[in-house]
């Protein structure tokens, strides 16, 4: 399983420093971008994203919770991010059109959503998408409790996936820590973000590795 650093927990008054951490550990850089729309939150935005493709050297993992997310792709895409995601909340009928254009600015496509959003309407892209990002609290603030029940929707979405013969990787957002990460990932997870846990710690490096090797 990979670990996600999500910057929406670090400290944004010593990002470069915050950035070099992700770089010594993690697999991959979360990035929320959230427009107060979609979500009850504001995070940053394409002004943060411009300046982080230089120093990253991480896959970027760009989560648009916002209304419209295809308005952006090519931005994301042109700042260097190497997967995408978007909410089902957001993309109703045109779910498979936006993973198309995801996919003709060459980055990994993934659909998103919420805990209150039944985990059965992502089968139909299951083998369209590349990844699955199962939120494990709701969308717009990070620091949140873990929703338990979430390993029971991932494990249900890992059956269907595997029944099918597909390789489309899932991805948990949201109150991910030491005390759950191995149930997260014996419940099939491969990609798990972390925020708090990772930067809100002594020694965030550890951390990682910590998440990694449970």
């Amino acid at each position: 399983m990979k670990i996600a650093p999500s910057l929406l927990a670090a400290d944004f008054l010593h990002l470069q420093d915050e950035i070099e951490k992700v770089n010594a550990s993690g697999d991959i850089l979360h990035l929320d971008i959230m427009d107060g729309t979609l979500v009850p939150n504001i995070s940053f935005g394409f002004s943060v994203l411009d300046k982080l493709f230089p120093v990253v050297k991480v896959p970027m993992d760009v989560h648009l919770m916002v209304v419209n997310p295809h308005q952006w792709f090519k931005k994301v895409a042109d700042d260097g991010a190497a997967m995408c995601s978007f909410h089902l909340e957001a993309s109703g009928r045109k779910t498979k059109e936006f993973i198309d254009m995801i996919h003709a600015y060459g980055m990994k496509a993934g659909v998103a959503i919420d805990p209150d959003v039944p985990v059965k309407k992502l089968f139909p892209y299951i083998g369209k998408a590349d990844f699955f990002l199962v939120m494990s609290v709701f969308a717009g603030f990070g620091g949140q409790k873990f929703i338990e029940v979430s390993l029971d929707r991932v494990a249900a979405l890992k059956a269907e996936i595997v029944a099918r013969g597909a390789d489309t990787l899932i991805e948990v957002d949201g109150g991910v820590s030491l005390a759950n990460v191995r149930a997260i990932k014996d419940a099939g997870v491969d990609i798990a973000v972390a925020g708090s846990t990772v930067f809100h710690s002594e020694n965030p490096v550890e951390t990682v590795n910590a998440l990694r090797e449970a």
